[in-house]
């Protein structure tokens, strides 16, 4: 059986589409993309796409599923469910976990989980040291075999740079992109929010930008040294943009690239007005002056991708104050609708850019065939309504972390259908009832 989206406004980065077409998926491919096509079987489904914004599935490089050992705050099966209602078909899960991801057997673990409880794509990444300790490099050979898409210390940084280089030179040798999460704990201290006067106001220690920036530009360094490539996580400095951009003018780009959060770019420290632990991210939200570079950045390309960092935590793990909470806030089921708010209705990005950013972008570096609409891709395909306004809900979370500070925020950009695989694996509640009583 096929599914034919019939009348939706197509848009592909890859190939610079963005018109009124029809798409035609069966046998997990896209079959064929045109005008008024008809259903080739009996059996075929038909979605009437009009009116509604017809992408590739998201692909998000940075997510966290705490699986395996701390199922408590996320698994796969919750967190891929989470990532098809907001549009993510494919995600790069961090190794941060417990045991940490180091060696092939955790590796085939996620992989085979993934198989029996995932409808999306789940890759697992890699860490750079073993149990993430920063000693002595892990099984970089035996992952690559396994079949790890990127190295990643991600939750912290290498902070020995000769151990770093040696990670950069052999995932150089096996082309593996390295993930960093720039982050100098020397300099971090006890801090839970930028170093700015609204931590003064709240009474909270802060965390400077020097804390990124020292480490980001170490990397940055290196890899030009080294011929590895190296994708920075999560950058929330003015810093970083214009090492990113200075990287641009070396004509490095194709090969150090960097990824912002919806997070990052639509709030900033301003935001923060008392202390509350949603509000609690590494790296923190920045000042204005640091959110404006990220959206320049975004703008010209020195950041050419938007991750979530999805980082979910139990009520107990967040507690009630910032001091002691855990970092991280969720994002998989809230990115697409952010971004497109805070980037397209504001004409910083067009859907074509936006899409490059969410799609094509992450999938090139991942070097995998997604992120596009082309004919005979994968049918990873999200059908989204950027017309009217709707109000982001916590609760209806698939994601068992609901540690957010966007409840109640309006935003545009709901997605009906996520299709992965040729496969419907999550439909707008709403919608399906429309459909039932039509």
């Amino acid at each position: 059986m096929g599914i034919l989206i019939q009348g939706g406004r197509v848009t592909d980065a890859a190939t610079g589409t963005d018109k009124i077409a029809d798409l035609y998926l069966k046998n997990g491919i896209i079959q064929e993309i045109g005008q008024n096509l008809k259903k080739k079987e009996m059996t075929d489904s038909v979605i009437d796409a009009r009116g509604c914004s017809v992408l590739p599935g998201l692909v998000d490089l940075h997510v966290h599923f705490r699986d395996p050992g701390q199922e408590y705050k996320e698994d796969i099966g919750t967190g891929s469910r989470a990532a098809a209602r907001g549009g993510v078909t494919t995600v790069v899960a961090m190794p941060n976990t417990a045991p940490v991801v180091d060696c092939p057997e955790q590796v085939n673990y996620v992989r085979e989980k993934a198989g029996r409880v995932s409808k999306i794509h789940v890759l697992q990444a890699g860490a750079i040291t073993r149990g993430e300790a920063g000693r002595e490099l892990s099984d970089i050979p035996g992952m690559a075999a396994a079949g790890i898409p990127a190295l990643s210390e991600d939750g912290k940084s290498v902070m020995d740079s000769g151990l770093c280089r040696d990670a950069m030179r052999l995932a150089a040798q096996y082309d593996l992109p390295i993930f960093a999460h720039c982050e100098d704990i020397n300099l971090r201290g006890g801090g839970c929010m930028n170093d700015d006067e609204n931590a003064r106001r709240l009474g909270l220690p802060g965390i400077s930008n020097s804390v990124e920036d020292v480490i980001a530009a170490r990397d940055i360094i290196l890899a030009l040294e080294t011929g590895a490539r190296l994708h920075l996580c999560h950058c929330s400095t003015a810093g970083v943009v214009n090492m990113m951009e200075q990287v641009q003018a070396l004509g490095a780009g194709d090969r150090i690239t960097a990824e912002v959060c919806p997070h990052h770019f639509v709030l900033s420290s301003d935001d923060i007005r008392e202390d509350d632990p949603d509000y609690k991210m590494n790296p923190p939200l920045r000042t204005r002056k640091d959110v404006e570079a990220l959206k320049r950045g975004l703008k010209n390309g020195a950041i050419s991708v938007i991750s979530t960092d999805h980082a979910p935590h139990s009520r107990e793990d967040k507690g009630t104050s910032m001091k002691k909470s855990a970092f991280g806030i969720v994002g998989l089921e809230t990115s697409f609708a952010l971004s497109y708010t805070e980037l397209v209705e504001t004409g910083i990005l067009t859907m074509t850019e936006l899409v490059e950013k969410m799609c094509w972008n992450p999938a090139q570096i991942l070097g995998i065939p997604a992120g596009t609409l082309q004919a005979a891709h994968p049918a990873d395909v999200i059908i989204a309504d950027t017309r009217e306004e709707y109000v982001i809900d916590k609760d209806r979370f698939l994601s068992k972390g609901k540690n957010t500070p966007f409840h109640g925020r309006r935003v545009k950009g709901k997605i009906l259908y996520t299709i992965c695989g040729g496969e419907i694996v999550y439909r707008d509640p709403e919608t399906e009832k429309q459909e039932d009583l039509s």
